[in-house]
């Protein structure tokens, strides 16, 4: 990269606190968002990809980002879904064999302002203290008052619906037709490698629209149903909460992931809340209740469900909780078939350690089929 010096540009917190940067390459101007970090060491091009990051400014806890460039097909969704980046030490020249682009090229494409030569520990220690909170990068330093102004105008992600924003249009097919089994997907935001685990698994996915109805899903005739990630919080989708609840209480199986599962909660009965800071990473400790083991989970969620309620509900168990904070990190109807978790199992980025739950949801239709055979 022919040298050029980096125009100055700023962090501006909703409090008022402000960290100075660097901007990445020539984009300029402003993007607004809520602020959040991932503390995972690879896997930037999956993290910016993912749909349930949408309206989020990316602080990235690894020192450099950009250094192993990007390489299509890794992408989780067709575009960055991060409102904008934010990190230390950015890598223009990438080093990997099979690289398709630079990380800056593919910001550049995706119209997304990267900020760089931030202190990212002084940062992600302010927010780990202080919460989430809507923040501005900006290169446009003049006017800090008017950057405030925009700012205060800015949603609170607290009650903001978004999985409209990246769900599907129209629905579409994912998988080979003859397979042996089909799955009604509701996409709230869905990644690609969700889909890829399922297909290889001998799904036939047919993915629908977050707002699709419960007849609409049922029409395919499916032997079981998927409710996806997504971003935003959950309580705002009434319909889909009823969808959720009317496909539940009519005992197919059902598996839901993150927003699903915050989706599948509320369906019974069960509140969420935003959490102080949310997880976000590729090495969160969770205990599996059901087979005594720990599994290290990729995560990605500011929202969670209430455990005194989900304790006290008389048709869901707990099955797994985060071992750093006691969150609940999944659960299963007591008497329906339906189970759901609060983080990836299908990784991209991150461990394999629960893949399993995609064949237990396999399994669960299996067994499903054999009773009403």
């Amino acid at each position: 990269m022919k040298y050029q010096a980096k125009k100055k540009a700023l962090i501006l917190l909703a409090d008022g606190t402000i960290f100075w940067g660097k901007a990445v390459g020539n984009l300029e101007g402003s993007s607004f968002g809520e602020v959040c970090f991932n503390t995972g060491m690879t896997g930037y091009q999956e993290i910016f990809t993912d749909p349930s990051y949408f309206g989020q400014l990316m602080v990235t806890t690894n020192a450099h980002i950009g250094n192993y460039g990007v390489k299509d097909g890794d992408e989780e969704s067709g575009s960055v879904k991060i409102a904008g980046l934010i990190c230390k030490n950015f890598s223009y020249t990438p080093s990997r064999y099979g690289a398709t682009d630079s990380l800056e090229n593919y910001l550049k494409k995706n119209n997304v302002l990267a900020i760089s030569d931030v202190d990212t520990r002084a940062l992600v220690s302010y927010i780990r203290d202080n919460g989430a909170m809507n923040a501005v990068i900006s290169t446009e330093i003049d006017d800090i008052d008017a950057l405030k102004a925009k700012l205060a105008d800015t949603p609170d992600m607290k009650g903001l619906e978004l999985a409209s924003k990246v769900s599907a249009k129209e629905p579409y097919f994912f998988g080979e037709e003859d397979a042996p089994f089909k799955i009604a997907a509701l996409d709230l935001g869905i990644k690609r490698n969700i889909l890829r685990n399922l297909a290889k698994r001998g799904c036939y996915i047919k993915v629908f629209p977050y707002n699709a109805s419960a007849e609409e899903l049922k029409a395919f005739n499916p032997d079981g149903y998927f409710l996806s990630n997504g971003p935003g919080d959950p309580e705002p989708l009434k319909e889909v909460i009823a969808t959720a609840r009317e496909i539940i209480e009519e005992n197919h199986p059902v598996f839901g992931i993150c927003l699903g599962h915050q989706i599948i909660a509320l369906s019974q009965g069960v509140s969420t809340f935003k959490m102080h800071n949310g997880h976000r990473g590729i090495n969160h400790p969770v205990i599996n209740h059901l087979t005594g083991k720990g599994e290290i989970t990729s995560q990605n969620h500011g929202f969670a469900i209430n455990r005194e309620e989900t304790e006290a509900n008389d048709s869901l168990e707990i099955t797994h909780t985060h071992l750093n904070d006691n969150t609940v990190m999944g659960i299963r109807h007591k008497t329906k078939n339906c189970f759901s978790v609060q983080y990836y199992p299908e990784a991209g980025p991150g461990p394999n350690d629960a893949t399993y739950l995609f064949d237990q949801f396999i399994e669960n239709i299996k067994q499903s089929k054999l009773e009403t055979a």
